[in-house]
């Protein structure tokens, strides 16, 4: 036999995991229009943004219960989990198969090479 589990629990469930979801992609938008090259908003949109989205598709999979609509909700959460740094990889190989050069501090990097702190 089956708990009784209270349909406000699965709420509460949904709602931990799409809040900062939903947050996380908001900070990564904000993220990609701050940063100064492609190449660093990459960063925010290959990982902040990935994450986002699988908090925001096992909220949705705690609301949608025991159905097909949750194995569907966990394709897709592996598609992304796998396609979206394979793409954000080969948007970097072809930026700079392109000749795009990321931006670098000299000061900031001359300091590292010579190993003491920027």
């Amino acid at each position: 036999m089956a708990l009784p589990i209270d349909p406000i629990i699965f709420d509460i469930l949904t709602w931990l995991f799409i809040l900062p979801g939903a947050v996380l992609l908001i900070i990564g938008g904000i993220g990609m229009i701050t940063m100064p090259d492609v190449f660093a908003r990459m960063h925010p949109a290959g990982v902040i943004d990935t994450l986002g989205c699988e908090l925001i598709l096992v909220g949705l999979m705690f609301q949608a219960g025991l159905s097909i609509v949750t194995i569907k909700l966990a394709l897709i959460l592996a598609f992304i989990f796998f396609t979206s740094p394979t793409a954000t990889h080969a948007l970097a190989r072809a930026c700079l198969n392109s000749g795009v050069t990321p931006k670098v501090d000299e000061e900031k990097s001359a300091a590292l090479s010579r190993g003491g702190r920027p």
